[in-house]
């Protein structure tokens, strides 16, 4: 489990969001849970948990990456301390962080995954990577307030 920093952001591993003790002690309040291979996690009344399955890779149904996006958007936006899980930690969940992060700051979601990706293993699938850009940039669905 690791920081983004600037924000109450953690990305980790669908291990990290099963292991209630260290997310309550990191002070997390909510859990996003990116993981179609996992079973759900079992957590406490306490953390509010979204799960919204992605595959890593392409072919997520456009409507789901949306709402992963624009979830985690609002709980960076509330500053909500918020971990981000998939299953290694390296694809999903920096992707979905980039677009959520662009979607609430206006910058380019590739320059903000940079940022993530800066010092630390991730490996965002190549046909992922393009569906999160097509979220941002396809008009019939504008992500960011001002779009």
């Amino acid at each position: 489990m690791r920081p983004v920093l600037g924000y109450l952001l953690w990305i980790g591993t669908a291990r990290d969001a099963r292991d209630v003790r260290r997310v309550l002690d990191a002070g997390i309040e909510a859990v996003v849970d990116l993981a179609v291979e996992e079973p759900p996690a079992a957590l406490t009344r306490e953390l509010a948990y979204l799960r919204l399955p992605l595959t890593d890779g392409g072919g997520n149904p456009p409507w789901l990456l949306t709402a992963a996006g624009t979830a985690l958007a609002a709980l960076v936006r509330q500053r909500v301390p918020t971990l981000v899980a998939c299953g290694a930690g390296l694809s999903r969940s920096p992707a979905v962080v980039a677009l959520a992060l662009s979607i609430v700051t206006g910058r380019p979601v590739a320059e903000l995954l940079a940022e993530i990706q800066a010092g630390v293993a991730s490996d965002v699938h190549p046909a992922l990577w393009t569906d999160v850009r097509d979220r941002l940039t396809t008009a019939h669905c504008p992500l960011r307030d001002d779009a």
